[in-house]
């Protein structure tokens, strides 16, 4: 639905009142657009995108104001939110930068300097990064949940992405969403794929091994089992750099075993550091990088424990980080880096090897805004191709947002509410209960909530809802295991995804606490104190184990959309935090 005369008169007096009316400088030229003037440095450039999730055309993207670090990350990146990022990194408040990296005045800001990533936008700047480098002395490389996240991804298969991404000139990529499709498509979108696709750590099970023969997947190694090529070595000039690719180690945890049954992952720490140590004697490179999608504190353990890595670029945790991390090994230094989501951000690494040593080096992560980078023609015109079959659904309007809906935190978005309050109202539950993902777009209020929204906010390959029984004990169980899933002081049992998302139920958290303790105070709305042994009526959706009964969860949003005609946030289940006075990460 559009908006109406006394809707768009408000929004434009708000709009008149803030200052924040588009300025004129936004065309190439303006101070905004010196942004992207990155001065080469050193012989090898690295470019470096991740989490994109599937999003071809430039969306509103807001970042976390909850990023908590706790234990020996407090503090640290990548759990630093608001003023508390831009002080550490020197970044002025109330610019351009300042909206790209954090939530601070959103909806303001998002009015003012628009919208973000979009592919057409992205191979602009790519273009331009390698044009303004050495010829053949740029590399593109892509950490992963790159074929899931549009409704486009599904209806395809992913193979949108793999097409884009082979227009874009992706060299290198690695996964994790990219498993939730079924392994024969896994390994035909991979075979689509014109670069590389690498992964340490994503191995045949021993007891299917005999199933396999030569062929019967594109890299397979008998010997290994690995399903993919471990490490790629590229050349880039007169340097040869390797590549090693680490895909997201619980992918069979988080996600569906039943669609790779015979695939296996983990952290695999120690075959890391014999990989790296096989590619540097046996291959003898100038350099060697790791595409990883392990999540940012997961990158920063093993970069203090694995040797002979130069840098990782990171993904998983969707953390737009503006520097690179240097963090010490036995074997000297690892610079960590994590380069955000939806294509907002793409980091930009020149190194300077010299005597196959990294001496030196510049990193910068740049936010891709759609109005200071004209649009690809070439990649233009293949999206609106791909795009065309799928329109009248994708742009159906379902309902008017009149708050800011969005995702990214360590506890409910406003967005996820809407979901949670869908799945209670369609399935008559006194509870519902949505997975903690970190990706999906932003809608700004006055902005029409369409089908394509939904599709951001929900599309898996395991999209059906449940209504069932749980009692209190086990909605304890959940929250508890999911909350030292995040707040695992070891890096290496975080899983990477946020706190579960609630509708219909509060409860008190201190993440500080051990596992088992960190929950208390349980209530639904109306405050009645959760009973252990009580059971309560439950929505829900994605479930991992087996595939549920229930409509598509987008069906569900969809429909409790149209009836409600405007969106406003009357509750938002949020839980009430202990012991987290004074950390960085909460704003």
């Amino acid at each position: 639905m559009n908006l109406n005369r006394r809707e768009f008169v408000r929004l434009m007096g708000l709009a008149g009142a803030a200052g924040i009316f588009p300025r004129a400088g936004f065309a190439a030229g303006s101070d905004d657009s010196k942004l992207y003037d990155v001065p080469a440095f050193g012989n090898a450039r690295i470019l470096h995108f991740t989490d994109c999730h599937a999003q071809l055309n430039p969306i509103y993207f807001r970042e976390p104001n909850v990023n908590l670090g706790i234990g020996g990350a407090f503090g640290k990146p990548p759990h630093l939110v608001g003023n508390k990022l831009l002080e550490h990194f020197g970044i002025p408040g109330g610019g351009i930068e300042a909206h790209a990296y954090t939530y601070l005045n959103f909806e303001e800001a998002a009015r003012m300097f628009g919208k973000v990533g979009g592919f057409a936008h992205l191979a602009t700047l790519v273009k331009k990064l390698r044009a303004e480098y050495a010829e053949g002395r740029s590399l593109l490389i892509d950490g992963g949940d790159t074929w899931q996240g549009s409704g486009t991804a599904y209806w395809t298969r992913g193979r949108d992405m793999v097409e884009a991404c082979n227009l874009l000139g992706v060299d290198v990529m690695t996964g994790h969403w990219e498993f939730t499709y079924l392994a024969a498509e896994v390994l035909e979108n991979a075979g689509k794929f014109a670069g590389e696709f690498v992964s340490q750590n994503c191995k045949v099970k021993e007891d299917a091994l005999f199933d396999y023969e030569l062929g019967d997947l594109g890299d397979f190694n008998e010997d290994t089992g690995h399903v993919f090529k471990p490490y790629t070595i590229r050349e880039m000039g007169d340097l040869r750099i390797a590549v090693v690719g680490q895909s997201f180690p619980y992918t069979p945890i988080a996600n569906p075993q039943r669609f790779i049954p015979d695939w296996t992952f983990g952290i695999n720490e120690g075959d890391m550091q014999e990989i790296v140590d096989q590619a540097r004697e046996e291959e003898d490179p100038d350099g060697l990088i790791v595409i990883s999608h392990n999540g940012m504190d997961v990158d920063l353990k093993m970069a203090s424990r694995v040797s002979g890595i130069d840098a990782i670029f990171g993904g998983h945790t969707h953390d737009g980080v503006p520097g690179a991390v240097p963090v010490s090994n036995p074997g000297g230094k690892t610079l960590v880096t994590n380069a955000g989501s939806n294509g907002k951000f793409l980091g930009v690494m020149d190194m300077d090897y010299k005597g196959k040593k990294l001496r030196e080096f510049r990193y910068r992560l740049l936010p891709v805004f759609s109005n200071l980078l004209p649009a690809d023609a070439e990649m233009s015109a293949y999206i609106e191709k791909v795009r065309k079959p799928h329109l009248a659904k994708l742009q159906e309007e379902l309902a008017m947002a009149e708050d800011v809906l969005f995702r990214r935190g360590n506890f409910n978005g406003t967005f996820d509410q809407v979901i949670c309050d869908a799945l209670r109202v369609e399935g008559d539950a006194q509870i519902s209960l949505s997975p903690g993902f970190r990706w999906g777009t932003t809608v700004l209020p006055g902005q029409a909530i369409t089908m394509e929204h939904v599709m951001d906010q929900t599309c898996i390959t395991y999209p059906e809802t449940y209504v069932r029984e749980m009692t209190g004990e086990d909605l304890k169980l959940i929250l508890e295991d999911v909350a030292d899933n995040l707040f695992n002081k070891d890096p290496y049992y975080q899983q990477g995804g946020d706190m579960v998302r609630l509708g219909g139920l509060d409860y008190i958290i201190d993440p500080a606490a051990g596992a088992g303790a960190r929950i208390s105070d349980m209530r639904l709305d109306d405050g009645s104190v959760i009973d252990a042994a009580k059971s309560y009526k439950v929505a829900g959706w994605a479930t991992v184990g087996s595939q549920s009964p229930g409509a598509p969860i987008w069906d569900v949003v969809a429909d409790y959309l149209r009836r409600e005609d405007t969106v406003r946030i009357k509750k938002l289940n949020t839980p009430k935090l202990k012991n987290v006075s004074g950390n960085p990460g909460m704003a």
